[in-house]
Formats: structure tokens, sequence, C-alpha cells
């Protein structure tokens, strides 16, 4: 591994984790599809991301306790628990190539309903998904693009916006799962022989820059309206997703 490729690799995961901290969620969605350009195996970059993001949440989960809605966090932690293995069978009998795919096409979609959301939600004055049991696949799902991409929290974001939590409660649920889902994607991924020499020290490289991310974000979370940097985000994934659709030879 070339000096070039960790620099790269620590600013990709840089750039996770100060969106991750300035936004509450987006470290994955970040820096998945930026380590995907890089020559380095789909498995180093699953594992790397996991660890910066537990990192992260440790960091941040901080404040916001008393706005858990703890049975959703209790039911999402079990089905996440079922759906991990899903998504670590997908890494290990899909060639790169279709997770890439997938990963692209994914990007793009939420990309594009997170930017039409506020529209759509506008002529809807009740939540949706009302019953007790939606937040089982949700959970499923959480869990199994924790495994696969690190997008634990991408499935729970949707759940959130359906519900129409308020503020308090979508940060302080989503922080919590972000915490939980995180110990046991990693978990699953130590067990699952994801882990590699190589995403270990690329995880070392990258502590302070997740540090001085942390800092950052904190820093331009108080100062930048966040609502006009989400529409931006946004736009940076689903043009992240397109170039995870072009191949580039690395396989």
């Amino acid at each position: 591994m070339t000096i070039t490729t960790i620099i790269l690799v620590v600013i990709a995961v840089f750039v996770g984790a100060l969106m991750r901290t300035m936004f509450g969620f987006g470290e994955a969605i970040v820096s998945m599809p930026l380590l995907a350009l890089l020559p380095i195996p789909l498995n180093t970059s699953v594992s790397l991301i996991g660890l910066a993001g537990l990192t992260v949440a440790a960091l941040t989960v901080v404040g916001g306790w008393h706005h858990i809605e703890r049975p959703v966090l209790i039911r999402l932690a079990i089905s996440t628990v079922i759906g991990i293995p899903a998504g670590i069978v997908m890494l290990h009998l899909t060639p790169s190539i279709i997770i890439t795919t997938g990963l692209g096409i994914f990007l793009i979609a939420y990309g594009g309903y997170s930017m039409i959301k506020k529209k759509l939600f506008k002529v809807i004055d009740h939540p949706l998904l009302n019953s007790k049991g939606w937040v089982l696949p949700f959970g499923f799902a959480s869990g199994a693009l924790g495994s696969a991409y690190n997008f634990n929290g991408v499935p729970v974001v949707v759940y959130g916006t359906l519900r129409q939590w308020n503020p308090d409660r979508f940060r302080g649920t989503l922080q919590a799962h972000f915490l939980i889902s995180g110990i046991l994607v990693v978990t699953g991924h130590a067990l699952g022989g994801l882990w590699t020499i190589d995403s270990l020290i690329l995880y070392g490289y990258s502590i302070p820059a997740i540090l001085l991310a942390t800092v950052l974000g904190i820093f331009f979370n108080k100062r930048i309206p966040a609502k006009k940097f989400e529409s931006y985000l946004f736009l940076i994934i689903i043009v992240l997703g397109v170039l995870s659709l072009i191949p580039h030879g690395r396989y």
C-alpha cells in the first residue's frame, strides 16, 4: 500500500467523520463511495469505516438520552442483530462489482429521497407506519446494510421521518442507535472475518483525523445553518452514487 493511498484513505475517513459530526449521520454514506474509488479491497473499506463510525459514535453520543424512544430502540437492536449476518453473507458471496453497483443505486435513491422528503411531508399531516411491527424490517435493514456498507443509520433515518419524530427524539434515538448498532456491526465484522491487518493499520492512521473531524464538526455545527448544507450534502451523495456506477478498473 502506497503512502498516497494511505493519505487518500485518511482524507476519506476525515470527510465522513466531519459530515457525521456536523449533521448527525453520513460518515459511511460519504466515506464508503470515496474508498470504493481507491485500490483497496472492499472488505478492508467496510471494516475500516465500521471502526471509524463506532469511534465517532462514542465521541458524539452525549446528551439526548432522555429523548430516546426506548421501546423502538430495543426492537431496533434486536432486529439489527438478525440482519447483520445477512449483510456479511452478502459480502462474502457477492462479487465486489455487484456490491459497488448496489451501493451506487442506493446512494442515488437515498439522496433523491432526502431532497424531496420535506416537500413530501408537507402534504402529509400525520405520522406513517404507526404499527409497532414496522420497526422490525427497518432494524433488519439497518443490520444488513450496516454489516455490508456501514449504512446502519440510513434505515432509522427513513423510519424516523416516516414516523415524523420531533428533532429531539430523532437525534436522541438516532445517536443511541448508532452506538448500539455500531458495536453490533463491528463485532459482526470481527466474527465474520472482515478485519484485516490493512484495515487495522489504516484505522490507526485515521484516529487523529477522526478526532480533528469531531472537533471541527462540533464547531461548524454551531455556526453553519445545517439545513442549507444538508441540501449540498444530499447532492454530493447523489454524485458519489453516480461515481460508484462508473467502472474504474479496480476489479
